[in-house]
């Protein structure tokens, strides 16, 4: 009887074993995905551009043909400015529009976003990261993404001339939850002319002081009515121009 009970067990055993064996090989087969790297299209220090996978449920109309004057033209359309509480507004007004994208900024990035959307896939999109030392010693970040669903051009921005301390700073950080950091200025954007705007769509990450700011443009039928902007190698910062 006692030899029986052993051979019920073993059988048990060996049955639970057959039965987890198929989420065993899943497991060493995810483990044995590396995962997928963005590809750099520029890598200079902190000034990055990047063709990354795209989380959309919609696939993109990549690889798409732009040259660096037209991805330059669409950048210089873009516009920016405070975002303002209802008392401020009221005392102040609207904070005034500036260019999100600066001359310098421009001739950074339009050839490597040229090249990006030109080289990415239907599941990918193209990330940018720009970053500079101010006189005062902060950082100066600008950053976001831009992709393409015909007929429309998707550019989102994370940061705009968005300025903080180079380092970890911890006065930054609220005492009650020290692992959320100071929400950083609200910005609005929007591009000009606003007949080619459909849509401007703004999300904060959940728990994030992560502001996401995505404009959708006609840019088809913009780049015909708008000046082209000259590539001009290391042209003027006029950092307010219109």
């Amino acid at each position: 009887m006692h030899g029986l009970q052993l051979s019920w067990r073993k059988i048990g055993m060996l049955s639970l074993g057959l039965m987890l064996l198929p989420v065993a090989l899943w497991l060493v087969g995810c483990a044995s995905k590396p995962p997928v790297a963005a590809r750099p299209i520029l890598d200079e220090g902190r000034n990055t551009v990047l063709i990354e996978l795209d989380g959309g449920k919609e696939p993109n109309s990549h690889p798409v043909q732009l040259t660096p004057t037209e991805v330059a033209t669409l950048l210089r359309g873009v516009r920016a400015w405070d975002r303002r509480n209802i008392v401020y507004r009221l005392a102040m007004g609207e904070a005034p529009k500036t260019r999100a994208f600066r001359d310098n900024e421009i001739e950074q990035l339009a050839k490597p976003l040229s090249e990006g959307l030109a080289k990415s896939g239907p599941n990918e999109r193209v990330t940018f990261h720009l970053s500079r030392l101010t006189e005062a010693g902060e950082e100066e970040t600008t950053a976001g993404w831009v992709y393409v669903r015909e007929p429309i051009l998707y550019l989102g921005l994370s940061e705009v001339h968005d300025r903080h301390a180079p380092t970890p700073d911890i006065s930054k950080y609220d005492r009650r939850m020290p692992d959320v950091p100071e929400q950083s200025a609200a910005f609005n954007i929007i591009f000009e002319p606003e007949e080619y705007l459909v849509e401007v769509v703004s999300r904060f990450r959940w728990w994030s002081a992560a502001q996401q700011e995505e404009l959708q443009i006609r840019y088809r039928k913009a780049l015909p009515a708008l000046p082209a902007h000259p590539l001009n190698g290391n042209g003027p910062d006029k950092t307010q121009s219109r």
